[in-house]
């Protein structure tokens, strides 16, 4: 059988070739002659009338409980209140009502705003300016670096006006991470944005205040001063997530479309240039609704981003003592130096990624850096002009276990 708007055509089509009355359509077709005035009139059939007043006599006596339910859910914790699927599936297994889902669920929702509920949050499309406004988000996402699964923690800046997204990993989510972060998402976007939008994150917010105030971390607010860009900050809570939507579910996306399956590299540097081929594979897609693509707004917004100072240092400062391992303790891990250096004081630069450390104004040595507590790390070719007085030290010794495995000690070295 056709559709309504098919029999619609053939009643009309008949009554023009053949002439035909209401009544004899009716008998030929099977319908009411209420229909074929109906498709005389109109080539669309009207719209089906939703049935309104109906009892559900199933629910019958169920109503009042139900209300007792959704009155006492005023004094629940929010996260502790009934869906309309746990008053269903109360009603069929505390009281053995026989009614289906979608009834409970439309008495639920029809009870719930005659009782005053207030309905779910409403929020106001936005239209921004280039370059007028970025958001931060960060998540995580699993990598097989250097032959080992890993945890690593994801930042992502995306342009409100483009929706152009930079994405950074790094091994631990910290306050010198996400300082990194910002250096390497404003050099890559070209530019600075006038405004950043940001959740309540500790690297960045040391107190909420009442309202919109906060107490800022001293780095970030440096960090601030020296790009001349504004913070401001979303709502404690699930509510303040959707101030900055544009980004809420960008981690995710990214994560779906450039990390799966799980990617395998050598390094974290790797990863990351891995994630930045993902950003520019990302220049490529349409948003829908949006003429351009990404990267053909990104191009125009890029004209109205404020002008890169000079680049940020980030890196925290220290002046470890060499001890006479020839080894330097920063943040609770020791990384090593030339031997001779042994007893004297180095100046350390202390980023999220690596260690640099110099000594009279000039690099000495440079460390990937270590995460957790009282790790070594430590390089063979600082301590070669000791092993040339003690041989016998070398096969036994941790730089040359490290070396080996990193790769770097090849097997002409132990033939020979």
């Amino acid at each position: 059988m056709g559709s309504r708007v098919e029999l619609f055509e053939q009643i009309r089509r008949d009554r023009e070739r053949e002439g035909l009355s209401i009544r004899a359509l009716a008998e030929r077709y099977g319908v009411h002659r209420r229909t074929v005035r109906q498709a005389l009139a109109s080539a669309m059939p009207p719209p089906r009338k939703r049935p309104e007043g109906r009892p559900a006599p199933r629910l019958g006596g169920y109503r009042e409980l139900i209300d007792s339910w959704l009155v006492a859910d005023r004094e629940a914790p929010r996260k502790q209140r009934h869906t309309a699927h746990r008053v269903w599936r109360r009603l069929v297994d505390e009281h053995g009502a026989e009614v289906a889902e979608r009834t409970v669920r439309e008495y639920v929702h029809r009870r719930r705003r005659e009782l005053g509920d207030p309905p779910g949050e409403v929020f106001v499309p936005m239209a921004h300016a280039p370059g007028a406004e970025a958001e931060v988000d960060r998540g995580e996402a699993e990598a097989v670096i250097a032959g080992r699964r890993r945890t690593v923690h994801l930042f992502l800046m995306r342009a409100c006006f483009s929706g152009a997204g930079f994405v950074i990993a790094f091994e631990r989510e910290c306050q010198q991470a996400f300082l990194e972060a910002h250096v390497e998402a404003f050099s890559w976007f070209g530019g600075v944005f006038a405004t950043v939008r940001y959740d309540n994150l500790g690297a960045a917010v040391e107190r909420v205040l009442r309202g919109r105030r906060r107490v800022e971390t001293d780095r970030f607010v440096a960090l601030r001063s020296h790009y001349r860009f504004e913070s401001a900050f979303t709502r404690p809570g699930r509510e303040g997530a959707h101030e900055k939507g544009g980004v809420e579910g960008e981690v995710g996306r990214f994560r779906r479309n450039h990390l799966v399956p799980v990617p395998a590299v050598a390094s974290l540097a790797d990863l990351n240039r891995f994630l930045e081929d993902g950003c520019f594979e990302d220049l490529e897609r349409r948003i829908a609704g949006r003429e351009a693509t990404v990267g053909e707004a990104l191009r125009a917004e890029r004209r109205a981003l404020r002008e890169l100072p000079f680049w940020y240092d980030t890196a925290e400062l220290a002046s470890p003592r060499v001890d006479a391992k020839a080894l330097v303790t920063i943040r609770q891990n020791r990384y090593s130096v030339p031997v001779a250096l042994a007893g004297l004081r180095v100046q350390a630069r202390v980023g999220a990624r690596e260690i640099v450390i110099s000594h009279d104004r000039r690099e000495v040595a440079r460390h990937p850096r270590l995460h957790g507590r009282f790790q070594t790390a430590a390089r063979l070719d600082h301590y070669l002009e000791l092993l040339q007085r003690k041989p016998g030290a070398l096969k036994g010794s941790l730089p040359l276990r490290q070396q080996r495995d990193r790769g770097e000690w090849p097997g002409c070295f132990d033939e020979l």
